[in-house]
């Protein structure tokens, strides 16, 4: 594995963002009926800049260059993950793993219930990729209204609602001693 610094992000990291997002996004030209994914929209400079001075985006460092990211919001008793995004070229090299372990004791420290988050089915860097991190898809009577609320805006944005799903990790709010 890579030696990888995981840090909050700070204000200047935000102009890295985009590009890294459109690297990772990439991945998806892999797959014909998702590639038109790579082009979509990427987000914006404002959503960043929220996620920056919530204390809720991290990066991931290679050498001091930035080469992945995450960023969540809290969302009362959850922390959801709205983006996670690792440079096409340091994909499967354990950084989106080391990022999504700091989001989730994140949530451990700041006592959230669970990490939420919605993501693609059966896409290997997707679904699967955040079942190996303990997350389980929630049927749609498991979910609350804000998830509910999050996928309709998917499948309006013009995604296949089939294709989709909402994720949930419980956290166990123990203090560590």
């Amino acid at each position: 594995m890579v030696n990888v610094n995981i840090r909050l992000t700070r204000i200047e990291d935000v102009s890295l963002l985009p590009d890294i997002e459109y690297s990772a996004g990439g991945s998806f030209r892999d797959i014909p009926h998702l590639a038109w994914i790579a082009d979509d929209d990427l987000m914006t400079t404002e959503d960043h800049i929220k996620y920056v001075a919530e204390g809720t985006s991290w990066v991931a460092e290679v050498d001091h260059q930035v080469v992945g990211f995450v960023c969540a919001e809290s969302a009362l008793k959850d922390l959801h993950v709205w983006l996670l995004a690792v440079r096409r070229e340091w994909q499967a090299q354990g950084l989106g793993r080391k990022l999504m372990g700091t989001v989730i004791e994140h949530a451990r420290r700041n006592r959230f219930k669970s990490v939420t988050l919605t993501t693609f089915r059966e896409v290997p860097w997707n679904e699967p990729f955040y079942r190996s991190l303990g997350f389980e898809v929630l049927e749609s009577e498991l979910m609350d209204a804000r998830l509910q609320q999050i996928l309709e805006e998917e499948i309006e944005h013009g995604i296949p609602g089939e294709m989709r799903c909402a994720m949930r990790l419980l956290i166990s709010c123990i203090l560590e001693i």
